[in-house]
């Protein structure tokens, strides 16, 4: 059964992190991106079919945006012992074979996604300069098995207002996805 995400409030500010990389190792935190213009940050995961169904999608984004003022991060916060496609493991498989040019993080203790109010996978979360949040909901109108192709329109056109200067279009539609896995 789908999940809609929470829809956190416009201007809240981004909750801090440090989670490690499942491709490196390394620690990342909140504030190593704090020479970007904007924050992307996704909360994903290995298995669900709504994130499969955008994975392409996040490859593209990754690449549209390596070399601009945009900083994006993924978060996994996914229950590894019930769900064990969604282990550090298979996450770096996952972002390996993906080519993301972005951190996959792993949210081992659940506190960061709770701390951004994540509900589903995936959930997006846009924040401007000053770590406020611009953008919550949808990546676009595609869903799997409804033969739309995932664009970002959504997404992107938040993206491309916030680097550009402008507002934000403050009437955004929600994520559907599979609801983030919690431990029991």
């Amino acid at each position: 059964m789908a999940l809609t995400s929470s829809m956190l409030p416009l201007g809240t500010a981004a909750p801090s992190f440090t989670l490690p990389d499942v491709t490196t190792g390394r620690a990342v935190s909140l504030a190593d991106f704090s020479g970007k213009e904007a924050l992307l940050v996704m909360f994903i995961c290995n298995h669900c079919p709504y994130v499969v169904h955008v994975r392409c999608e996040l490859t593209r984004l990754g690449l549209d945006y390596a070399e601009s003022a945009l900083g994006i991060v993924a978060i996994s916060s996914n229950d590894p012992v019930a769900y064990p496609d969604d282990s550090p493991a298979e996450l770096k498989d996952m972002a390996e074979e993906a080519d993301f040019q972005f951190p996959v993080l792993f949210d081992e203790t659940q506190e960061v996604a709770r701390a951004y109010d994540a509900v589903c996978t995936p959930d997006f979360f846009l924040f401007d300069r000053e770590r406020r949040l611009v953008y919550r909901g949808q990546l676009d109108d595609s869903r799997p098995n409804r033969g739309i192709a995932a664009d970002g329109r959504d997404l992107r056109a938040a993206i491309e207002a916030v680097l550009g200067g402008e507002p934000v279009n403050p009437d955004q539609k929600p994520s559907n996805g599979c609801g983030i896995k919690w431990r029991r």
